[in-house]
């Protein structure tokens, strides 16, 4: 059996090997339709035991693929799809499950979802016996460009999102692509707005491929990887989000505290993650135009295309839900001493973190986006 600090070194090696075939990638993660390339990653280690994390959509639509293998044993964890089952119930219910069937540190974990499956997989096996191993396998957009890299794991608790976690890293993140056909296009839409987020972040390749496409079921392969690229590429600078990895988190503030608004609403139908951060991003743009000199063109642009994707999914803000959000507001992980830090755009492609904004102007966006809907 090899020891558990040879495993990660082993797999990072295998990988190495694997991406020669497979990925430019510099990392653990492996691009590819070739399912094969899992198979020799997992025959290549040594495990004490496997287990699978699903839910009863990624059960049905991807495991098959994964099940090809019969000389694989493993046992199956299934929970609900959403997330609601991201919390610490959930987690408990699977360490109980993980001691009662004699995992280790030397097991490993494969989580097979959405980002929900991979926050929630990557916390619970982070913790259990301070740590055994995980692998990733993202199966919706969301998830393989965004949720499933860079080793942020976690629960929502008390109703606020990803509130309880650690820094983590997957042995291996393995992103295949034949997963998105199965997708509904609400989700891929959902995952398209972190691709926006890298536009307007950080490359304006991806921007311009969001300005110019007619068609955003099918998401190229180049978009794919170069929003991985831009992923690895901050986390690598910045792993554990203390500067520039904030920039990941461009609409997400106000996107987040929208989500769970709405979340916690019984008649309303519910946002999906990459809806409530598409309205985060236009409310965080209107921000930078008002607060630290975006151009009103640069504004009206990335207000409009967001507007134009996401317009069958935005609702209404009305005057109500204003101070719930802005109380939300208050919980989010970038605050510091009680000031909460907005991550803004000087101009497309140059992002500035740790904003303060008034909550008037704040209210002034919420008025403007409700007039955009008009």
């Amino acid at each position: 059996m090899i020891a558990s600090k040879n495993l990660t070194y082993f797999a990072k090696r295998k990988i190495l090997e694997l991406q020669t075939m497979a990925s430019s990638s510099k990392s653990n993660i492996i691009l590819s339709d070739n399912l094969s390339l899992f198979f020799s990653f997992i025959e290549n280690i040594e495990y004490s035991k496997l287990f699978i994390l699903v839910d009863k959509n990624t059960k049905k639509h991807c495991f098959p693929f994964l099940d090809k293998n019969k000389t694989l044993t493993y046992h199956i964890f299934e929970i609900e799809s959403g997330e609601t089952s991201k919390n610490l119930e959930t987690v408990t219910q699977l360490w109980s499950a993980l001691t009662n069937l004699g995992a280790d540190r030397k097991s490993i974990l494969i989580n097979l979802g959405g980002g929900v499956i991979t926050d929630l997989g990557g916390f619970t096996a982070s913790c259990f016996k301070r740590g055994m191993h995980f692998i990733n396998i993202p199966t919706t957009l969301l998830g393989m460009i965004d949720a499933s890299i860079g080793g942020k794991t976690g629960v929502d608790f008390n109703n606020l999102k990803n509130q309880i976690g650690v820094f983590s890293e997957a042995e291996a993140v393995f992103v295949f692509p034949r997963f998105l056909d199965s997708l509904p296009k609400r989700e891929v839409l959902s995952g398209l707005a972190e691709i926006i987020k890298y536009g307007l972040t950080h490359d304006l390749s991806i921007w311009d491929y969001i300005k110019k496409s007619k068609n955003y079921k099918l998401i190229p392969r180049e978009i794919i990887e170069k929003s991985i690229a831009v992923k690895e590429a901050v986390v690598a600078k910045d792993p554990k989000e203390k500067g520039i990895r904030k920039s990941l988190n461009f609409g997400h503030t106000l996107g987040h505290a929208v989500e769970t608004y709405f979340m916690k609403q019984t008649k309303s139908e519910q946002l999906l993650h990459g809806e409530a951060v598409a309205i985060g991003m236009i409310l965080a743009a209107y921000l930078s135009y008002k607060t630290i000199g975006l151009e009103k063109n640069s504004y009206l642009k990335i207000s409009n295309t967001i507007q134009k994707i996401y317009k069958e999914r935005m609702p209404r803000i009305d005057e109500k839900a204003i101070t719930p959000i802005l109380d939300l507001l208050k919980h989010d992980k970038k605050n510091t001493n009680g000031k909460v830090n907005f991550i803004l755009l000087e101009d497309i492609g140059k992002v500035q973190i740790d904003c303060q904004v008034e909550n008037s102007t704040i209210i002034e966006a919420i008025e403007n986006y409700n007039r955009l809907l008009s």
